[in-house]
């Protein structure tokens, strides 16, 4: 990074220690570092085989074995299962640990952020987690493993054991309703944001697209750590195209300094 940049994240640390709430929102670019690919990136899976893309329609699971069999295929395969938290995620639960960091919304369903050492009590997984499995007719959750095991076993689409229905993980597919509880829990740490951490995400995936705007219209400052441009470049306070893992571990350093 530049002194240009430098002086950016001294900036961005000044005002996360004298704002009353910080929240950040994270998207795939935080998760590549740990070597989970961005689907919508230029190497990412929507990309280089956008057939792939109906694998992760709520309407093409529940109608098809096969591209229920394929998907548990994928799961097994999930780097989520295997890969470690990188320095991003580090950060933020740094800024978290030093008290400057009230909520983190997550686009990711990769659960970096727990495993990194974030309160998973602060963490609003908007998109759900890979790491549960939740029956689609009578709504029983349990964790993954046992489930992949399953699968692993030779089960090509595990059924529940309370009903017998279909099952999926915990994630939400295109045609599948967000969780009205977590949208609204999103809504209210973005509402409460005197700084609002937009980091990693292209911000073009709606509703959680909405939430810098709405950041902005409460008067927070706005941070756009991202790699590519974004649709809100030009409305925010600072706008840092770098590697987030970098940029956050930098803005941690400059708030921890603060705090000695």
């Amino acid at each position: 990074m530049g002194d240009q940049d430098s002086r950016v994240i001294e900036r961005i640390a000044d005002w996360i220690v004298t704002a009353r709430q910080v929240t950040a929102l994270t998207g795939a670019g935080v998760s590549t570092g740990s070597g989970i690919p961005d689907f919508r990136g230029p190497q990412g899976l929507w990309t280089t085989q956008p057939e792939k893309e109906r694998l992760f329609s709520i309407d093409a699971y529940l109608s098809d074995p096969d591209v229920r069999r394929q998907v548990w295929q994928l799961r097994l395969e999930s780097p989520a299962f295997t890969t470690e938290p990188n320095a991003a995620h580090l950060a933020l639960a740094e800024l978290e640990r030093l008290g400057h960091l009230h909520a983190l919304i997550t686009q990711n369903i990769d659960g970096l952020h727990q495993a990194g050492g974030s309160d998973p009590d602060r963490v609003i997984e908007v998109h759900g987690t890979v790491h549960e499995v939740e029956c689609l007719e009578c709504g029983r959750r349990v964790p993954s493993p046992p489930v992949l095991e399953q699968v692993r076993a030779g089960d090509p689409d595990p059924r529940c054991d309370d009903c017998g229905g279909l099952q999926k993980t915990a994630t939400i597919s295109f045609g599948q309703s967000l969780d009205p509880a977590v949208l609204q829990r999103a809504h209210e740490a973005t509402m409460g944001s005197e700084v609002f951490l937009a980091i990693g995400s292209s911000l073009v995936v709606h509703p959680v697209a909405l939430l810098p705007r709405t950041a902005l219209e409460v008067g927070a400052r706005l941070v756009v750590v991202n790699q590519q441009e974004t649709p809100y470049d030009g409305r925010a306070d600072a706008v840092l195209r770098d590697d987030v893992g970098a940029v956050l571990s930098a803005v941690a350093s400059a708030v921890r300094d603060r705090a000695a």
